[in-house]
């Protein structure tokens, strides 16, 4: 018996010590696994080294702004130099987690607890409104929308500038991350947690699904060319693309927690990559060249 209970032992010992090594190759494999194009796309590094890479935008003369998400007001507004290299605009935020281009200036959501929405425009900085762990925001530049981060009680809102007033639009999100707003006018937004992203309906009491079944979805754009998704997963998340007629395609895979979509050219993108510390920039191969 005593033979017979150790070799037991050992087995278990050598079972668990090969669970323990598969999962380890496992999560290797996960971190360290290159990002690949779906068919007809490639991509290259942008912009690397730059820590806890979050939101971009350009503004009306071509200028591209980043954020870097550190909590605590340590968070950075930064901008791109003709050289390339990054000149810092602004300290002291807190998680700045979304970006957007609205009446001539840079509009800066910060995530953390009732911070502030900010509007940089000709170099002053204004408050605007204020909700609980703001994330995505957009403008049609008449009003401004904003999706907060919150676990089970997020909401979709909508600021007038001209009366300063915020509407409540939707309740009881669940993670809200990603707004995007459409050229015709159509409103899309992301619930990370529940892993779909929903078209605004304002005469419907439950918005539909659009797009479900995805891996932490976060950020969003729409274009001409339809809706860009990124998700947020730490490892194995990807960018998707739904073409105007709702067809969902894989244009990249492998990524770690994509951020912001930033189109700059038909056919050609800028994603943040936070998991990796760099900005990938995406293009379609021309065809008769794939």
């Amino acid at each position: 018996m005593p033979f017979a209970a150790s070799w037991h032992r050992k087995i278990i010992f050598l079972a668990a010590f090969a669970l323990i090594v598969s999962s380890a190759s496992f999560l290797a494999w996960q971190h360290y696994f290159p990002v690949t194009a779906g068919a007809g796309w490639t991509w290259k590094i942008y912009l690397d080294d730059v820590e806890l890479i979050s939101a971009l935008a350009r503004d009306e003369q071509g200028t591209l702004y980043l954020t870097q998400e550190f909590n605590k007001h340590r968070g950075k507004l930064l901008k791109q130099l003709p050289n390339g290299a990054l000149q810092e605009v602004m300290a002291g935020l807190d998680k700045p987690d979304g970006l957007a281009t609205f009446r001539g200036g840079i509009l800066i959501s910060q995530e953390s607890t009732e911070s502030p929405v900010l509007w940089l425009h000709q170099g002053q900085k204004t408050e605007l409104f204020r909700g609980r762990h703001i994330e995505g925001i957009a403008s049609d530049e008449k009003f401004i929308y904003a999706i907060e981060d919150v676990s089970q009680a997020g909401r979709l809102l909508r600021y007038d500038p001209t009366t300063r007033r915020v509407d409540v639009l939707r309740e009881d999100l669940k993670v809200g991350e990603g707004l995007a707003i459409c050229p015709d006018g159509r409103i899309f937004y992301s619930e990370k947690k529940s892993g779909w992203i929903k078209l605004y309906r304002p005469a419907l009491a439950v918005d539909p699904v659009a797009h479900g079944g995805l891996n932490q979805p976060g950020f969003l754009l729409c274009n001409q060319e339809g809706l860009w998704i990124t998700e947020d997963a730490t490892h194995g998340a990807r960018l998707l693309h739904a073409d105007t007629g709702g067809t969902l395609r894989v244009i990249l895979e492998h990524l770690r927690s994509g951020q912001t979509i930033l189109s700059v050219a038909p056919g050609r993108l800028l994603v943040a990559e936070q998991g990796r510390k760099r900005i990938l920039e995406i293009s379609r191969i021309p065809p008769g060249k794939q």
